[in-house]
């Protein structure tokens, strides 16, 4: 016990010289810890006489508050030091010379939609929108694809609910349009549609627009002119194209939509694979069934619908060999795009 007063005077001065957090830190232990000084000192209590345990447990607590106390005014000055040196290397020159401002664009995404748009819209056709939130009416049955249709497979839906889910394309849109209105009209249906795929060509996320055309007398003759022209218009050149049968359960008949390659012209290269032919968009006469779902006369109306993916046209427009780069958000491939 006579050296508890020069234990106490030797811990304040250490506590007062302790530079560091992390110093501070293995002193407290050093002397407050499970085993540290002042421990070993209440375990030396057993050795004095009872009458005087009271008295020097007394003095040793009073030792172990006066050092804790120390401490923790130390931690607070050593605390405050730290965020001022923090501030001071954070400090910025308020009157050196700005880096300036860039110029921002539109994502290649929106210019490709804005251009389409435009187009069809000089043709006389209106825009029209709609949920992405779907039923399986509308985004299904309405369009020839009753509960057990193969063609469900094709579309690998996201499902929210047992009724409702992400669109898998935007014909949708055409249904209400077809609902709440009669013939004739014309219009395309742009925005995002959801599926699970995701590669180099596709992603779980992409951008469709879809093109309706109700009126007497329209023929296959009519859609096949209304593409050619909308994508020679789109690329600023003259296309071959060509239509080769397929199968959609929403038109009959149906085709698939190849162009002449925009960057090789037809001659073959690495994306067509040599063929000189590109896939563009699916497109056919809207089936009977799909009109009486929206009640639409089948007998005095008819019409054409086509599709196309956005990202593969902007792929063709700019030269973009994947899709993924669309959505990286990497400022050096859209920088390409601010300009104009």
């Amino acid at each position: 016990m006579a050296d508890l007063a020069a234990l106490t005077a030797d811990a304040l001065a250490q506590v007062m010289t302790c530079a560091s957090l992390a110093a501070l830190d293995e002193l407290r232990v050093h002397w407050l810890g499970r085993k540290g000084v002042y421990t070993e000192q209440l375990k030396a209590l057993g050795a004095l006489p009872a009458a005087q345990k009271p008295a020097a447990g007394a003095l040793i607590n009073a030792a172990k508050t006066e050092l804790q106390n120390a401490i923790e005014a130390r931690r607070a000055l050593l605390e405050q030091a730290a965020i001022a040196a923090q501030l001071e290397s954070g400090r910025i020159d308020v009157t050196l010379p700005g880096r300036g401002e860039t110029r921002g664009g539109l994502h290649p995404l929106t210019r490709t939609r804005l251009r389409i748009e435009a187009l069809f819209r000089n043709a006389g056709y209106e825009i029209a929108t709609g949920p992405e939130i779907e039923d399986e009416f509308h985004n299904f049955e309405a369009l020839n694809i009753p509960a057990n249709h193969p063609a469900r497979a094709m579309h690998d839906t996201f499902y929210l609910s047992d009724s409702l889910l992400l669109r898998t394309h935007t014909s949708p849109v055409q249904i209400r349009a077809m609902q709440q209105r009669q013939p004739p009209f014309a219009m395309i249906s742009p925005g995002r549609v959801y599926r699970c795929d995701s590669d180099v060509s596709h992603s779980p996320m992409f951008h469709q627009v879809e093109g309706l055309l109700v009126d007497t007398d329209v023929s296959f003759a009519n859609l096949k002119f209304v593409l050619h022209e909308f994508m020679e218009a789109l690329f600023e050149r003259p296309l071959q194209m060509r239509l080769r049968p397929s199968y959609f359960p929403f038109t009959e008949p149906s085709a698939e939509v190849d162009i002449s390659c925009v960057l090789c012209s037809g001659k073959g290269c690495r994306v067509c694979k040599q063929s000189g032919w590109l896939e563009v968009a699916g497109c056919g006469m809207v089936h009977p069934n799909v009109f009486r779902a929206c009640g639409i006369d089948t007998e005095r109306y008819s019409g054409f619908a086509f599709g196309m993916g956005i990202e593969r046209l902007a792929m063709l427009l700019y030269g973009v060999p994947d899709l993924r780069f669309f959505y990286d958000n990497d400022l050096r491939f859209l920088a390409q795009f601010a300009r104009g």
